[in-house]
């Protein structure tokens, strides 16, 4: 049976944010992805490219919703809602982040298949994972 739409790959992830440039120094300048090009929209925001998918950032107004998450969450940890971004090397992420006093949510800790995860707030609160594959 063929499904009558079939996804290809995430094309891009919206996140609403508070600070544009605080947002842009942590996925530009600490995460690596580059800066785009965004239409010209009646409302502030920043496009990243990270890979074949792009982040695009929503500046908080009045008709977008708050910034962050806005899921009641007791604590934050692995098992909430975040998303992933694969990297070289979770451990030497860990450090890094470590290093520049960025506090982690959890890990670097390796998944049952071998792949070694590392979980962090951006400047909005959001979890995103770290994420880099099973050696071997």
């Amino acid at each position: 049976m063929t499904a009558p739409i079939v996804v290809k790959t995430i094309d891009h992830v919206t996140l609403v944010v508070k600070d544009l440039e605080a947002s842009r120094k942590f996925y530009c300048d600490l995460l690596g992805m580059e800066q785009m090009d965004r239409p010209n929209f009646s409302f502030g925001g920043s496009w990243f490219q990270a890979g074949i998918t792009q982040i695009h950032l929503i500046l908080e107004h009045d008709e977008s919703g708050p910034a962050g998450e806005n899921i009641s969450i007791q604590k934050q940890s692995s098992r909430n809602h975040h998303f992933a971004f694969e990297v070289a090397d979770g451990h030497v992420a860990a450090q890094v982040l470590q290093e520049r006093g960025i506090p982690l949510v959890a890990g670097p800790k390796a998944r049952p298949d071998g792949a070694v995860q590392v979980f962090v707030n951006d400047p909005d609160g959001y979890v995103v994972e770290l994420t880099s594959p099973p050696v071997g």
